[in-house]
């Protein structure tokens, strides 16, 4: 999700509090592979360590407090040259502050913690201020290809690879099967599609909303608007970074399609201008919608008979967009950094190794319900068999598209937030954008 949701949620068979399924030691090391690592990702450069070195790992508490613990105690006990400690943080729900510890620590530059992760939206920061090691020499292009290439782009910042993937989320449209077929229609994939099968189906009485968004002044929004504007081939910031193109024709009419959903094809209540991800799910998990965007933990709870209302009648595939143009998928999640002031450089990167491996991403796949970063990995029988809502997603991730990639990012969409909630609630769409541009761009011109 975008913020404090979306990275303390598991993809799908995770307990939102935290009781998700954990590895024993035992399990772990037998799923992850002992030989996994350096070999499995074709490094360019062997990275060796000396025996017991010590490093320290520091991430936010996801899924329950011993879960990353007994993750690292699995590579501690895997092999002999290297010990790690793990620093927990705050979890992901509390993202304000994991980003000031990691801020705080790194900014000391010690070189502790050696190894962290990161929400996906501070990777051009922590690289700007110099705290982030760039990886190119360890992960060549060749390994960076077995990734989702939205998810690298994400992770590199002035061309430079300055961090790797870990886990993915990203938004996606849930539809409604039942109404669907009600109507003799298929998952839409142009935004006219699904606002046409929306009509027709509130039409029929048989649903009180047509498509449920986020329309917040708050980080959620930047996610739906990023997916917009990307589907109809427009972007939020030039591909420099140095200017917007918030005010482009492009973008404009993607905020004047949400607009329209509100206040000409009605689709949309006006009630998602207020509403972030949980109060958009609890309509459609209650059968009164047939289409919702939102990230991949509504699965599991419109699979919930407790919690939902449509057990088994809901789908998923990738955002509409709009013609001529192809969908597109906000990027959510952590991923890993090297702090560019360790002392043990080669030991991190035989750690990272190992954690961002084929088979140790497909435990935590199986175990934890984080989706890999590696779509082969969604091939695995395994997790067809275990996770078959995960598999799906393949397809989703594969278009995902970072939002705003800057070193100002906190103060980026702060301004982008005000600026499109003004449009979408004056309908001066082109004015609103423009003036949120020259805003913009006075941040990011320096």
């Amino acid at each position: 999700m975008s913020d404090v949701q979306s990275r303390s949620t598991p993809v799908a068979g995770a307990s939102q509090s935290g009781s998700a399924a954990v590895p024993s030691r035992r399990t772990f090391l037998q799923g992850a592979g002992l030989a996994a690592g350096a070999l499995a990702l074709g490094l360019p450069r062997r990275a060796h360590a000396a025996d017991r070195t010590e490093i320290t790992f520091a991430s936010a508490k996801f899924f329950g407090k011993q879960t990353m613990a007994q993750v690292v105690d699995a590579y501690n006990q895997s092999q002999g040259k290297i010990h790690v400690t793990y620093v927990e943080l705050p979890p992901p729900s509390s993202s304000t502050e994991v980003h000031t510890a990691l801020v705080q620590q790194l900014a000391r530059r010690t070189g502790t913690p050696d190894v962290f992760t990161q929400d996906v939206v501070w990777i051009a920061e922590f690289a700007g201020a110099g705290w982030a090691l760039p990886l190119d020499e360890y992960f060549n292009a060749s390994v960076q290809s077995q990734f989702f290439p939205g998810l690298v782009a994400a992770c590199t910042y002035n061309n430079k690879l300055t961090a790797l993937p870990w886990y993915v989320d990203s938004g996606m449209l849930f539809y409604r099967k039942d109404l669907l077929e009600g109507i003799g229609a298929k998952p839409p994939q142009t935004w006219d599609e699904l606002a046409a099968a929306a009509q027709e189906i509130q039409k029929s009485g048989k649903a009180d909303f047509g498509y449920l968004w986020q329309g917040k002044q708050a980080e959620v929004l930047v996610c739906d608007l990023v997916e917009a504007i990307a589907s109809n081939g427009g972007s939020i910031l030039a591909p420099d970074g140095k200017s917007s193109t918030l005010s482009d024709d492009k973008a404009v009419a993607a905020v004047q399609f949400l607009y329209d959903t509100i206040n000409k094809t009605k689709i949309s209540p006006s009630d998602v201008l207020s509403w972030d991800e949980e109060p958009s799910r609890q309509p459609f998990t209650a059968g009164r919608a047939p289409f919702l965007r939102n990230w991949s933990y509504v699965y599991a709870i419109a699979q919930d008979k407790a919690a939902s209302s449509v057990v088994d009648k809901v789908g998923v595939v990738p955002l509409p967009h709009f013609a001529g143009s192809k969908s597109a998928a906000c990027l959510g999640g952590y991923q890993y950094g090297v702090n560019a002031n360790t002392k043990n450089r080669e030991a991190a990167i035989e750690f990272l190794t190992w954690m961002s491996s084929p088979s140790t991403q497909l435990q935590f796949a199986l175990q934890l319900g984080i989706a890999p970063t590696r779509p082969e990995v969604f091939e695995d029988a395994q997790l067809g068999k275990e996770q078959p809502f995960m598999k799906q997603l393949k397809s989703v991730f594969t278009g995902a598209t970072p939002r705003p990639v800057t070193p100002k990012y906190a103060q980026v969409t702060l301004a982008i937030q005000s600026g499109v909630s003004k449009a979408l609630v004056s309908g001066n769409i082109k004015a609103e954008l423009e003036a949120a541009s020259t805003k913009i761009n006075s941040i990011v011109a320096g």
